[in-house]
């Protein structure tokens, strides 16, 4: 399942529909957004796992309480869960500019005005945030990490990229970064994230 896939269950499938209520944005129009959105997101998460920022990343994951900013399109509109979806934006894209850039290419491409996709992306973002969390439970992303120094974050980078059969399962988290279920991340990117 993708991060695509995973943000329209939200809600039984009205999720979307309802933040972008939030934002008075056309149903169509979120929806284009997400579906611009959703991949830039899975893809530079799966840049920082390849950058060695995968425990920066599952770090970003862990707090159970996240989860409610998938199941509730007005806590992940609301002022926090938009603070709390910047933050992740922030750490994704390495900084308030990659945010902005996505920000300014998503409302360019699909004409919608960029006051609106600067609340839009942080709440969309806070709702991914949510349902990857949902999906990844805390006890799920310790097993990931271990607490054994011998398997290490670079034993669990190469694990996450494919090159090692050993150490933890990945492939949820894998999956769920793949923007449109077909096997690879790293192409489900625009712009200057399409590397």
């Amino acid at each position: 399942m993708s991060l695509l896939s995973l943000l329209q269950q939200s809600q039984n499938g009205h999720g979307l529909g309802a933040l972008a209520d939030q934002f008075g944005l056309d149903a169509d129009k979120a929806s284009d957004l997400t579906a611009l959105l959703a991949p830039a997101l899975g893809s530079a998460a799966k840049q920082q796992a390849a950058s060695g920022n995968l425990n920066t990343l599952l770090g970003a994951l862990k707090g159970e309480d996240q989860a409610a900013l998938f199941d509730d399109a007005t806590a992940a509109a609301s002022q926090a869960g938009q603070m709390q979806g910047k933050a992740f934006l922030d750490n994704l894209l390495g900084g308030s500019e990659g945010a902005d850039e996505l920000t300014n290419q998503a409302a360019a491409r699909v004409g919608v005005d960029t006051s609106i996709v600067q609340q839009f992306l942080p709440a969309l973002a806070a709702m991914a945030q949510g349902g990857l969390q949902k999906n990844l439970p805390d006890a799920s992303i310790d097993t990931m990490t271990g607490s054994s120094p011998a398997g290490g974050l670079v034993s669990l980078a190469t694990k996450f990229l494919g090159a090692d059969s050993k150490g933890p399962d990945l492939s949820m988290l894998t999956n769920l970064l793949d923007a449109d279920d077909d096997g690879s991340v790293l192409d489900d990117i625009m712009g200057k994230f399409l590397k």
